[in-house]
């Protein structure tokens, strides 16, 4: 049976996708809502917060709760390291730092081995559409990599393969920031190792993008010995 809560926001989403509220629209106040729905305000802001994890509305600080206008969904392909296609810029940020905790694990690398970080941020126009760190031993990241037209778009020299782990979370403050999101809106990581055909990791990249605005696919190819057995 649905509570309370998922009654309150299956209403105020029919009226988003009628079109009875529009994107940019302001919510009526909690207080107000509650009042309409003869309901506690705690019980108001449950039923937002479902209405915000799905990318409906948006809540702004001080101001209250706007219907947000639709993003056009974004896809990462896998093996590709971050989104990348004609239509979204890239900006890149490189540090030096020694490898630790997680990322040294997953690196296979002793600890406080020199690490070159690569920061990049896609946006579409000046919308932030995802956030990604990429790790590289130092001396597998020459400065002449960042011309590479392949890269951080594609896969990086050697690959023989990759492994790649996706979670649906809430955002880091960190995150949310960066991508101008609520704490409260979901989000989709990928975190991808790739390594060479010795076993030797080469790389390993953390990807956050809204999950809402965001689809991840994955091709599977068949190799050579598993086609021979299905003839």
């Amino acid at each position: 049976m649905p509570t309370l809560r998922d009654t309150i926001a299956e209403d105020l989403r029919t009226q988003i996708t009628a079109g009875h509220l529009k994107p940019g629209d302001r919510l009526p106040s909690e207080p107000k809502l509650a009042t309409h729905y003869k309901v506690s305000t705690p019980t108001i802001r449950q039923a937002l917060a479902l209405l915000q994890a799905e990318g409906l509305i948006e809540k702004t600080h001080g101001k209250g709760n706007f219907v947000r206008a639709p993003l056009r969904r974004i896809t990462y392909r896998g093996g590709a390291g971050i989104p990348f296609t004609p239509d979204l810029q890239t900006t890149i940020r490189t540090t030096t730092v020694r490898a630790r905790g997680h990322i040294r694990t997953l690196l296979r690398v002793p600890p406080n081995t020199p690490l070159t970080e690569f920061y990049c941020t896609t946006y579409e126009g000046e919308a932030p559409r995802s956030v990604a760190r990429i790790y590289i031993p130092r001396d597998l990241a020459p400065a002449a990599q960042l011309a590479s037209p392949s890269w951080p778009g594609g896969r990086e020299p050697g690959t023989a393969e990759t492994q790649e782990t996706v979670t649906a979370r809430l955002p880091t403050p960190e995150e949310a920031t960066a991508l101008r999101i609520s704490p409260t809106r979901t989000v989709l990581t990928i975190t991808r190792i790739a390594l060479n055909s010795a076993g030797r990791v080469l790389e390993a990249v953390f990807l956050t993008l809204p999950s809402d605005a965001a689809d991840a696919v994955f091709t599977t190819h068949a190799t050579l010995k598993e086609r021979e057995t299905d003839r």
